[in-house]
């Protein structure tokens, strides 16, 4: 079934920065479909999506499982039509922080698994999906990645390798895409306010005081958020493969 409405899917949709694309991509006009791997909360989430004039629907779906991707894409067209946005923001982060030299090759399997991997290969599949379908709105694959893609952490490596590997996904598709005018973008989020990000809300609250981020706050899903719409809208795609840091100016070198 299609609609006036162009399509987005947003992975790990169901709470934090994904739920609050999804939001903002409702209000902006797009139906939503959303994924998670579980379905907890994803009613209410589902909910306000309808409230603001999106049709919407949830998917369960496990990113690392590549194999599932190709299904995963017949099921959202059937119920929603051609895919009009991609916003790859599912993702984990390391299991455990520590020191570098003693990560696993279990914990760096899984988290590039899901990261990098899932990431690439749903990629491939929404691409393969876009390029082969006729369209009458704006297209484009955003990848919610993380300053994490330059700014190095070595507590939590395999979390950094994985979203720098994102960021070569960006420029490769971007490639891959230009000549059918499909606006491949990477945000990068810098200290958000999430459900993630809760376990060291103090930690980052110290070092935000002390003059971590420029602008002095925590940003919020929101922020992320609004990039997002603005990408989704087709506005820049001439801009393809263009970085946006949504950090407060938390990567900008300074000394």
């Amino acid at each position: 079934m299609t609609t006036s409405r162009p399509l987005a899917l947003v992975t790990g949709g169901r709470r934090g920065i994904g739920a609050s694309i999804a939001l903002q991509l409702a209000k902006a006009g797009f139906d939503l479909g959303i994924t998670d791997v579980n379905h907890d909360g994803v009613q209410a989430v589902v909910e306000a999506l309808q409230a603001n004039g999106a049709r919407a629907k949830f998917f369960e779906s496990n990113l690392i499982h590549a194999e599932s991707h190709q299904d995963l894409i017949k099921d959202v067209v059937a119920w929603g039509g051609s895919i009009a946005c991609l916003v790859n923001n599912a993702g984990i982060g390391a299991p455990t922080r520590g020191d570098l030299l003693s990560v696993s090759t279990g914990a760096f399997d899984t988290v590039l698994g899901v990261n990098l991997r899932g990431t690439f290969f749903l990629t491939q599949a929404v691409a393969q999906h876009m390029t082969t379908t006729p369209h009458t709105t704006p297209r484009s694959i955003i990848t919610v990645s993380s300053v994490s893609a330059e700014m190095a952490s070595v507590e939590r490596g395999e979390y950094c390798i994985s979203k720098a590997g994102l960021s070569m996904l960006t420029k490769l598709f971007a490639l891959r895409l230009a000549d059918q005018g499909i606006g491949v973008f990477e945000v990068r989020p810098g200290v958000i306010r999430t459900p993630l990000t809760s376990a060291v809300a103090a930690k980052y609250d110290q070092r935000i005081a002390d003059g971590l981020v420029p602008m002095g706050r925590w940003g919020e899903a929101e922020d992320v958020a609004d990039t997002v719409a603005v990408l989704a809208a087709g506005r820049m795609n001439f801009a393809t493969g263009s970085v946006l840091n949504v950090d407060g100016g938390l990567s900008i070198q300074r000394f």
